[in-house]
């Protein structure tokens, strides 16, 4: 018989008294569903069907900022940290947005700058090394915030704007280096004596599921990059691996933890509740990253983002990143008969060769890799933290020699050292992944006052 765990959150009742949030009509209630577990017998036949999930004609920050927060940036020098995904419902960019539409024009709007995050600011790039440079269409300067690693904007790049606004989006995994981005933007604004305006976007696998281990603290680093001391934008504070929260809800968070105080105002998405996954928002898929060109590959990221710390491919250089796992010395069928012995929900597992060409992680460029491809079969269903747990205890078992893990690393990414040293040690992975509930529905409780939606 399988076991369940059920954690049912709370009603929010209200927003905080020092909000700087653009008031919503109402607040929904949200639930932290930390279901299924391990000794599950069902097997799904279906790849997952979205039909009868909750949907809605979500507006984005950006239109919402448009239609009734204009006043946030009317009359101002605007600097703007975006990518290719900064597009409204109709696709339409941020940029061309503030530059040419009515509603800003006659606002006397003024985009002057902008900054891009990780793979650059048509998020086409998988490397280091991204320069600044002119964006052809609107001929203005793109300053890069990705050298070796993210880092915030320039102090003398601030004194050219009145108010810098973010639009970019999260992916509901704490492993994201945008969100190391905006609040690196977040300390130079409050330097600067900038407001700082983030218009907010779905958490595209909603915000409903809180899952996987806490980022041990020993581990995390919210500060700047320094000379010598490099910054953790994908490992800066101890929350959940699947956190449950939007990029502004997540700003507001930080701000107020790291005492950033930073003179912040979030514009939300217009008629997104918690429970509404991305493709059932109405809104443009538009891949976040080079390694994200699907929304099933969302889904599956913060499951295998650990993987990026051992020998293993998680299909980069492919066109199904982040939706298969392997290695040209692993025989999948041998790691799937161990899955198959304690099935996982919401997944099912296939063998699937495949060759990697011009990899961002460099991992058998060239080569012909034995994987296994991870196909979503019920997304509500599925815990990405226990999708990990048990990879790593399967392909563990079946591998102990070929296997090699970076230890820091993953366990900067998967969040526990002792939940990664009690997998490798042969502990019940769905018994350890059990032991991440408490800790997450503690963090949800924690974070309600900033919550949004």
């Amino acid at each position: 018989m399988a076991r369940r765990r059920i954690l049912c959150d709370y009603m929010l009742t209200s927003q905080p008294p020092d909000s700087n949030v653009t008031p919503r009509p109402f607040v929904r209630p949200l639930f932290v569903l930390l279901l299924f577990t391990a000794g599950c017998s069902v097997v799904y036949h279906k790849l997952d069907d979205p039909t009868g999930l909750p949907e809605a004609n979500v507006k984005p920050g950006i239109t919402v900022l448009l239609n009734d927060s204009i006043s946030l940036v009317a009359g101002k020098r605007v600097g703007l940290l975006t990518n290719a995904s900064g597009v409204d419902e109709h696709g339409r960019s941020d940029v061309k947005l503030l530059m040419t539409d009515k509603r800003a024009t006659r606002s006397n709007v003024h985009l002057v700058e902008l900054f891009s995050p990780e793979h650059g600011f048509a998020t086409a790039l998988d490397r280091t090394g991204i320069a600044s440079g002119i964006d052809s269409a609107s001929g203005l300067v793109v300053i890069s915030l990705y050298t070796n690693q993210t880092i915030p904007p320039p102090d003398t790049t601030l004194r050219a704007i009145d108010v810098f606004v973010v639009d970019l989006p999260d992916v509901g995994s704490r492993t994201w280096t945008y969100d190391g981005a905006v609040v690196y933007s977040m300390r130079a604004a409050a330097r600067a004596h900038k407001p700082i305006v983030v218009l907010d976007r779905p958490n595209p696998i909603t915000g409903s599921f809180v899952e996987g281990p806490m980022l041990d603290s020993a581990l995390s680093n919210a500060n700047d990059p320094a000379p010598g001391k490099p910054g953790l934008a994908w490992a800066l504070y101890p929350i959940p691996l699947r956190h449950g929260m939007t990029m502004g809800e997540l700003a507001r968070f930080y701000n107020a933890e790291l005492k950033i105080g930073a003179d912040l105002h979030v514009v939300p998405a217009a008629r997104w509740s918690r429970e509404v996954w991305f493709d059932r928002t109405g809104l443009p898929f538009v891949a976040p990253s080079p390694s994200l060109q699907s929304f099933p590959a969302i889904i599956l990221y913060p499951g295998l983002v650990p993987f990026e710390a051992t020998n293993l491919s998680v299909g980069r250089g492919t066109s199904e990143a982040f939706r298969r796992i392997g290695a040209p010395w692993m025989d999948p069928k041998r790691v799937i008969a161990l899955l198959k012995d304690r099935p996982i929900r919401g997944v099912r597992f296939s063998p699937v060769d495949f060759t990697p060409v011009s990899p961002g992680d460099n991992k058998y460029p060239g080569q012909l890799v034995h994987g296994i491809r991870i196909e979503v079969t019920e997304r509500t269903q599925l815990q990405t933290s226990r999708l990990a747990a048990g990879l790593l205890a399967a392909i563990h078992k079946t591998y102990p020699t070929e296997l090699t893990i970076d230890s820091t690393r993953f366990d900067r990414l998967f969040g526990s050292p002792a939940a990664r040293r009690a997998i490798l040690s042969g502990a019940d992975p769905d018994a350890v992944i059990d032991s991440t509930y408490g800790p997450a529905y503690a963090f949800r409780k924690r974070v309600a006052k900033y919550l949004i939606y």
